[in-house]
């Protein structure tokens, strides 16, 4: 599948901003499932070229620093991606009809569901044993600013965990329940609103959503990470595709420790899952989905942020879309 994806932020400051450093995540990377074909990134004011660099995640991350006086910032970034399945060649399998790569990734994660280790088998090797090397995933599964561990999410999570259930279907079961006892509700939290919170009100967005995963399986034990990304979603049937009404999306990803990189596996050991549309998959819950950076929560990966002298008041517009793209003729 080919996709553009145009994502544009915009603030307008009062009163302006002397000097500012600016922070991005706005650059698709390259991964078994995705191929980034192109990306540019404009920013208004004209500054000094990004430095963009490899984080500690495997995330493109740019920096750049304004010095003169401005009283707005645009920042657009425009990428090309094609989306595809690991095994075979790329063209066929992207030209290929739907039902023949979703039928792959369902038996796939069929099989981590039936085949999988128990979550508490996994859960123990994450853990500190002396002399032992440690899991590169464990990072994943200590408590972060926007995904606590805390009591209330193990207690949410238990009817998911039962004794001896292989983990891909535990957190999968967990998915669901995140879908159907949480209300998608716009506006109704903001990025500061706490993971308690929108547990307790049982509404909120897509990160909210992803936070409360996130600290639900961090909370039994398990190493999970923030996935941030696009979703390609469908015009209603007659009405045009809007420009700039899409959203990014946010979805988790969690760690199957018998499925590890140790194995060669294109997805790595992670099963991603979607708790806003109740989608699973191995590396990548569909073609439809575009991973834009991975960390421990919004707070590794937000697509913008700075720090700024000046604009103590500012008016933030932020638009996205994503659209099926066709390369121009050569």
């Amino acid at each position: 599948m080919l996709l553009r994806i145009t994502h544009e932020t915009s603030y307008d400051y009062a009163p302006g901003v002397d000097t500012a450093q600016h922070m991005a995540h706005l650059q698709p990377p390259h991964t078994p499932y995705q191929t980034c074909l192109g990306h540019r990134m404009d920013v208004d004011p004209p500054c000094a070229d990004p430095d963009t660099r490899m984080d500690a995640f495997g995330n493109h991350r740019s920096y750049w620093a304004m010095s003169s006086f401005h009283q707005h910032l645009r920042v657009c970034a425009q990428s090309q991606v094609r989306t595809h399945w690991p095994q075979g060649d790329l063209v066929d399998a992207m030209e290929a009809p739907d039902a023949a790569p979703m039928d792959d990734g369902r038996v796939a994660l069929a099989q981590a569901q039936l085949t999988g280790m128990a979550w508490e088998s996994v859960r123990d090797l994450l853990c500190y044993a002396s002399g032992q090397p440690g899991m590169a995933a464990s990072e994943f599964s200590y408590a972060s600013h926007h995904a606590p561990v805390d009591a209330a999410f193990a207690a949410y999570a238990a009817p998911s965990f039962g004794a001896g259930r292989p983990l891909a279907q535990a957190v999968c079961c967990l998915m669901e329940r995140v879908h159907h006892d949480f209300v998608y509700e716009s506006h109704s939290t903001e990025i500061s609103t706490p993971a308690l919170e929108v547990l307790a009100q049982r509404r909120g967005v897509c990160q909210d959503f992803a936070h409360v995963m996130l600290a639900c399986l961090r909370s039994v034990g398990l190493a999970a990470r923030y996935v941030s990304g696009y979703l390609l979603t469908e015009p209603a049937p007659g009405q045009p595709r809007l420009i700039g009404a899409d959203a990014s999306h946010a979805w988790v990803a969690v760690y199957l420790a018998d499925l590890g990189g140790a194995r060669g596996l294109p997805h790595g050991g992670w099963l991603d899952l979607d708790p806003t549309n109740n989608r699973a998959g191995l590396g990548t819950p569909g073609l439809d989905y575009v991973r834009l950076a991975v960390g421990r929560d919004f707070a590794d990966v937000s697509p913008l942020r700075g720090v700024l002298q000046g604009g103590a008041n500012h008016t933030l517009n932020v638009r996205v879309t994503v659209e099926p793209w066709v390369p121009a003729p050569v």
